[in-house]
């Protein structure tokens, strides 16, 4: 009796590519290929992955713009995510890689477990662009010039995604009010001062 062949999940594909490459890794564009990923909640995934490492420097600045990107093509629509070439060149090379999958297989490894379809409408294609908002705004506070501020909307970013790849809006909803939070925050630090702001989170979430 021959053994039926189990297919991979995103994370033991991405495992076995960052095994698989040289020194020099790959362009974001053949990581895509060899991925075979053309849903643009695996395409977030990937590319938030090394958003969401705490103290990994470059690489969250190589794909914040491409993320954009993506984010932007579901807002306007478009049914597939496509990397314009200057963004499809950039290069995550092989410790990067490594450490994409490593860190993704440590922190969100239990949404591979727990994700499954419920709340499909909030995975739809119009609240697919809806939600792109978020997600555009989540992205362009990774590009702000302040040390970590990449890593908590990486996060918000990475499970909203995997959300969408798995059709689960529970964890849609999650990674929006992680990714909110963070925002709101943002606002306040820029009103009042940092403390005055981390202050004011404390107590609203201690009053909650």
């Amino acid at each position: 009796m021959t053994e039926t062949k189990q297919a991979r999940t995103f994370l033991q594909s991405l495992e076995a590519m960052a095994a698989e490459a040289d020194t020099d890794g790959f362009s974001l564009k053949a990581i895509f290929d060899r991925l075979d990923e053309r849903a643009f909640g695996a395409g977030l995934f990937l590319l938030a992955l090394p958003c969401a490492i705490p103290f990994l420097y470059l690489v969250p600045q190589i794909v914040s713009l491409p993320m954009m990107a993506l984010t932007l093509q579901m807002l306007a629509g478009r049914h597939e995510p496509w990397l314009p070439e200057k963004f499809g060149e950039r290069r995550i090379d092989k410790a990067g890689l490594t450490r994409m999958s490593s860190f993704g297989r440590k922190w969100f490894g239990w949404l591979e477990t727990i994700a499954h379809p419920r709340l499909t409408w909030l995975t739809g294609k119009e609240a697919e662009r809806l939600l792109a908002v978020f997600l555009t705004l989540f992205c362009a506070s990774i590009l702000l010039p302040i040390p970590s501020t990449n890593t908590v909307p990486g996060i918000a970013v990475a499970i909203a995604a995997f959300g969408l790849m798995s059709r689960d809006g529970l964890l849609v909803i999650l990674g929006l009010i992680i990714g909110c939070l963070w925002i709101s925050l943002l606002v306040a630090a820029a009103l009042f001062g940092f403390d005055a702001a981390t202050d004011m989170i404390r107590s609203l979430l201690g009053a909650a």
